[in-house]
């Protein structure tokens, strides 16, 4: 298991500068079943700005992936965005809420892979099975960029060359079962930087590499951030990821962002008990070798039986009776952080 370092000292993380790339305030996408309403998403605001590398952070379940597909509009039936709005301003000024367009309208068409793209966790799924690498990646050119069918391939070799991939002219005629786990996954980096996006969406990017490739992987896309100055949302459960390339950090749990801040501030003084818990958790350096990690007690709820009032109470050793069950906390301003949690709220605890 990896252990976690502090992030970068706090007088390296300027605060971001201008107007976010992404602004997302209300959000709530649902999955309609046989059973019953699943809320994966359950009212999430969130800002991406450019230059910089926003990681959402939780446990499996929580809702991460799906407010990330939620953005491209790529969340599968039943799934369906119910509320909020997911307001994206593009280089021109001009702002649109992907949460309001059509699925077949050519605004959204065109912000699709050029100015957001994604990478998903697992690229042998995301990648075409029978068609080459080259072929897949020149496709995307061609959709979105005014070039000729020879122009996108050099484009597709020289990104596979600037992804690291050895001898890009020879994999570019390459099948994705004939690549390895980490070939695979940086043809899909190059898939999405093909066409210089703005906002670059990396779900769980390295969870199947090894920590070799891994952090090869992690330091491409920081190296490309600067070259391009595009934003990066990063979605991980690894803290240790978080700590090397995170500027601002969100914490979400059942759907919700429970805690928000800069990097340093997370780490440093986290207000949130969830937040709290999760850096309990993982090894430190310097710690006593028999000494047992702190757990989280208990287990995440079902979706369908989710906990009145804050959904961690029925987790957390410092619920207030009559209180966390009552209602759902609303973020507010805690020191250099936001936090959603009746502690820091005076008026709900009856201070």
């Amino acid at each position: 298991m990896p252990q976690t370092r502090m992030p970068t000292d706090p007088f390296h993380i300027a605060p971001p500068e201008g107007s976010p790339l992404i602004e997302i305030r209300g959000l709530q996408t649902h999955f309609f079943t046989d059973d019953g309403i699943v809320k994966a998403v359950d009212g999430v605001d969130l800002d991406v700005y450019a230059n910089r590398t926003l990681c959402i952070l939780g446990e499996s379940g929580c809702g991460k992936s799906i407010m990330a597909r939620s953005i491209l509009r790529i969340v599968d039936a039943p799934g369906k965005i119910t509320a909020g709005s997911i307001v994206y301003r593009g280089a021109d000024g001009q702002t649109i809420d992907l949460a309001k367009a059509r699925h077949v309208s050519k605004a959204l068409r065109d912000i699709r892979g050029q100015d957001i793209a994604m990478i998903f966790q697992e690229p042998m799924v995301s990648l075409g099975p029978i068609q080459k690498i080259g072929r897949q990646i020149v496709e995307t050119i061609l959709l979105h960029r005014s070039v000729t069918k020879r122009e996108a391939r050099e484009i597709a070799i020289e990104i596979l060359d600037k992804v690291g991939i050895p001898k890009p002219a020879e994999r570019f005629e390459a099948y994705p079962f004939e690549l390895s786990g980490g070939m695979r996954q940086r043809a899909m980096i190059a898939m999405a930087l093909s066409c210089q996006p703005r906002l670059l969406i990396a779900d769980e990017p390295t969870t199947a590499l090894d920590v070799t490739t891994q952090a090869q992987i992690l330091d491409l896309i920081a190296e490309l951030k600067e070259e391009l100055k595009m934003g990066v949302m990063l979605i991980t459960h690894d803290l240790g990821v978080v700590a090397e390339v995170a500027e601002d950090v969100a914490v979400m749990y059942m759907g919700r962002v429970v805690e928000k801040g800069d990097v340093f501030s997370i780490f440093e003084n986290p207000q949130h008990p969830y937040t709290q818990a999760l850096l309990k958790s993982v090894p430190k350096l310097g710690a006593p070798k028999k000494k047992r990690l702190p757990a989280i007690r208990g287990m995440v709820p079902h979706p369908l039986a989710r906990p009145s009032g804050c959904t961690f109470r029925t987790r957390c050793d410092r619920a207030i009776a009559r209180v966390c069950e009552l209602r759902q906390p609303a973020l507010i301003k805690r020191d250099s952080t936001e936090v959603a949690c009746f502690l820091h709220s005076k008026e709900a605890a009856g201070d």
